[in-house]
């Protein structure tokens, strides 16, 4: 069995205590009024940003048509009132934003290590049963990291923040000077009673099949057949259909819908791509990590070199559709498609081509050769890579739209990833102690402990 070492836990609880601490001192500087705003841009020249009364930043809170392809002309010219206050709107999202995107960013690592846990079951594959207590572990985190996603997504349904701006019920209000007839059109799917019940159908069936799956593969253990070794096999072949059509709808009404006026049919690829990686990347590294502690010793070299396969093969594959999404909307060059990539290319260039230079160039650099698949502190290295890449990816999907040109890294960003950072830490590897890290009784275990590629 393993024991969870003190120093692991201590630092964990320390992270998340400094993590907090830098939150809620993001909540606490932000302006609550236009003086407050005024004063600060006059502080720090305008802004984090440059010039916000440029539109192009405006699809969370300006005007959403100058935002999107519509008038220009009419949200170029706002007064100066409207446009203090719109940057205040965007000041009073920040720390919302940067809280949702490290809450979504460690939710969809646990996802989509289910995900790939399920795959593992479903094609009875014989390499991987010594891995899956790991996994296991790692997915213990959903259950927390879902009831934390429901209750930000259920305080911005009661208006308690205001990132996702499509929620605002004058936009869908044909008398209203703010009706935005592209949102109302859209608000057969976008209205927030469906937007939190699909929320908790998503969240209850991820949770209901790693309660089951895992509950099974513990019965294997003792057990005298391979009874629930088949029940897992028939229910992890469910959950993946289930999972396919959900991951997509969830990630346009989690993702997407921030900005309400765009859309992608990639999306939802998009997105499970970049779940991929990361969550391999996290079995990887915590595997290489137990490995070192003196644990997991049925894992050899061989694992590791399949895993950073995995790590290379979805990086690939999310630059491919990266790529795909971008070039076909930049060269079709329709306003209210490519605005979405303008706000990204002129307001967030770093974290925009760094990320692209993280998530494809760094891991094909670094895993292209087949030995360094094998060296340990490489795919660890690579690894933190790839992870931040993705966490900025995640970043520059919400932000844009929530908080425009006032972005910045600061405390709510950093103190929101260390707290999520240690939460997660602590979570996993308190799962790890409850129950041994080997998997006895699966039929391919003599298979997996015996893997030689």
């Amino acid at each position: 069995m393993y024991t969870l070492p003190n120093k692991l836990k201590l630092f964990a609880i320390i992270f998340m205590v400094v993590g907090a601490i830098g939150m809620v001192t993001g909540f606490l500087s932000a302006p609550s009024t236009t003086a407050e705003v005024k004063e600060m841009m006059a502080s720090h020249g305008d802004g984090h940003g440059g010039d916000h009364g440029d539109t192009k930043e405006t699809a969370g809170h300006g005007d959403a048509k100058a935002a999107h392809g519509g008038d220009h002309e009419e949200g170029a010219h706002m007064s100066e009132e409207e446009h203090l206050e719109h940057v205040l709107h965007q000041m009073q999202n920040r720390p919302w934003s940067a809280l949702y995107i490290a809450s979504f960013f460690f939710f969809m690592i646990a996802l989509g290590t289910l995900a790939f846990y399920a795959i593992q079951h479903a094609a009875q594959a014989g390499w991987s049963p010594v891995l899956f207590r790991v996994m296991e572990g790692i997915t213990a985190y959903l259950p927390i990291a879902s009831v934390i996603i429901l209750v930000l997504l259920a305080l911005s349904v009661f208006h308690v923040n205001h990132i996702f701006h499509w929620m605002e019920p004058e936009l869908v209000n044909p008398d209203s000077d703010k009706y935005d007839k592209l949102i109302a059109g859209k608000s057969g799917w976008l209205n927030t009673t469906g937007f939190l019940a699909r929320a908790v159908i998503y969240l209850l069936g991820y949770n209901l099949y790693r309660y089951f799956s895992r509950k099974w593969t513990l019965n294997q253990d003792n057990a005298s057949d391979n009874r629930w070794f088949k029940r897992n096999f028939k229910l992890s072949a469910g959950f993946l259909v289930f999972f396919i059509y959900t991951e997509s709808m969830m990630s346009w009404d989690w993702i997407m819908s921030f900005d309400p006026h765009w859309f992608s049919t990639l999306f939802g690829w998009y997105v499970f791509a970049g779940m991929m990686v990361s969550a391999i990347t996290v079995i990887a590294m915590v595997t290489i990590f137990l490995k070192a502690q003196g644990h997991l010793e049925f894992v050899n070299d061989s694992h590791i070199h399949d895993l950073a396969k995995y790590m290379f093969g979805f990086s690939i594959f999310w630059t491919y559709l990266w790529f795909s999404q971008f070039m076909l909307i930049w060269y079709a060059n329709i306003p209210e498609e490519v605005t979405y990539f303008v706000t990204r290319i002129e307001d967030y260039k770093l974290p925009f081509f760094g990320m692209l230079a993280m998530n494809f160039i760094f891991p094909v650099l670094l895993l292209m050769n087949s030995d360094y698949k094998r060296v340990n502190w490489f795919v660890i290295l690579t690894g933190i890579v790839i992870l931040a890449g993705h966490y900025i990816d995640v970043f520059n999907m919400v932000m844009p739209a929530t908080v425009g040109e006032s972005w910045y890294i600061g405390l709510p960003e950093i103190g929101s990833l260390m707290f999520f950072f240690g939460l997660f830490v602590l979570v996993v590897f308190t799962a790890l102690t409850k129950a041994p890290l080997l998997a006895k009784r699966s039929p391919f275990m003599k298979e997996s402990k015996h893997f030689h590629y």
